[in-house]
């Protein structure tokens, strides 16, 4: 059982599928937490990644919504009460135009851009009775640490190729269990419809519906990483014609529904996986790689970041502590 005041490090998941995949890249797993504070309905995995103490909180199964994350977030930072940095990490629904040629399993990275914050609320019924997109909220900027190791991540990717797909292949060679779930789906299932195209499960949909685009060249980066605009209301996306509306006006990326009740009050980035494109041909096969190059990225984020002094004694005190151990039981053998 770990002590609650040695995390630094908040990240929330949603789904299953987020936390199985943040799961997966902790290098080091410290079970559960000693305790927790009374009402605290959230469930909590304990690990370290890059010397960074780090609590994964998941939802209760069947809570989804700003609501339901608001609640969550403020349970974590009541019960880890040393939580300095906060990412909101999972799958989310793409934003796709002529100019922004988002793909499934792309990772959007929620960041200021043209004057425009990160993330911010909007109101999806009106845009439903045909009124003009209205942002009903203005949220705050991930925290300054956060984005410096945003800039920081840009640059490095800049001179140099970054290997996301590379740690995901490590992760499910540890994992092989996660594969079926996790790898990254074939080519032909990234499918992206006309707005105009709804869907019907009785109708039988042609090439002709398809928006044709080119494939990326084998050289690429692949997944792509866009930094930019996040889009949150309190239900799903899954017009086309509305998300290309807001994607035109606000330059919108990426759609999702838990940053809006989260980030005011609870500083943190967030970062999603593209497992569709915000329309109503849902697609869960893109979900649980979608899921892991988002973990990637949060994971290599960390490592941009250093570790407080307290972390970096902790983690030698522990070290040395089972160091100890060991010789202590090797010593009574004898």
């Amino acid at each position: 059982m770990a002590d609650p005041s040695k995390y630094t490090v908040g990240w929330i998941c949603a789904l299953r599928v987020e936390a199985v995949a943040a799961q997966a890249l902790l290098e080091e797993k410290h079970g559960r937490p000693a305790f927790v504070q009374p009402h605290d309905s959230n469930s909590y995995l304990l690990g370290s990644i890059a010397g960074h103490n780090v609590v994964i909180a998941t939802l209760p199964d069947g809570e989804y919504g700003t609501a339901a994350a608001a609640w969550a977030a403020s349970q974590m930072l009541n019960s880890f009460p040393n939580i300095r940095m906060g990412f909101m990490i999972g799958v989310g629904g793409g934003a796709p135009s002529a100019k922004n040629d988002i793909r499934l399993g792309d990772i959007v990275v929620g960041v200021p851009r043209d004057g425009e914050n990160g993330v911010f609320e909007y109101d999806f019924g009106a845009m439903v009775q045909g009124e003009r997109f209205q942002v009903t909220r203005s949220l705050n900027q991930a925290p300054t640490i956060l984005r410096s190791g945003v800039a920081a991540l840009r640059r490095e990717y800049t001179v140099k190729r970054h290997r996301i797909q590379d740690e995901v292949d490590a992760a499910l060679e540890r994992y092989p269990d996660l594969r079926d779930e996790f790898q990254r789906p074939p080519p032909g299932t990234d499918r992206l419809f006309k707005s105009t195209i709804i869907y019907d499960a009785n109708t039988q949909f042609h090439e002709r519906c398809l928006v044709q685009r080119e494939e990326r060249p084998a050289h690429t980066e692949s997944p792509r990483i866009w930094y930019g605009t996040i889009a949150s209301a309190n239900q799903v996306m899954n017009d086309a014609t509305i998300r290309d509306a807001l994607s035109a006006e606000k330059n919108v990326l990426c759609f999702e529904m838990l940053a809006a009740g989260v980030v005011n009050h609870f500083p943190c980035l967030v970062i999603r996986g593209i497992c569709d494109y915000s329309d109503s041909h849902g697609n869960e096969t893109w979900q649980g790689y979608a899921a892991l190059v988002a973990a990637v990225y949060a994971k290599r984020m960390l490592e941009m970041i250093a570790p407080t002094i307290d972390e970096v004694v902790r983690a030698i005190q522990e070290k040395a502590k089972g160091e100890l151990g060991k010789l202590s039981q090797a010593s009574s053998r004898e």
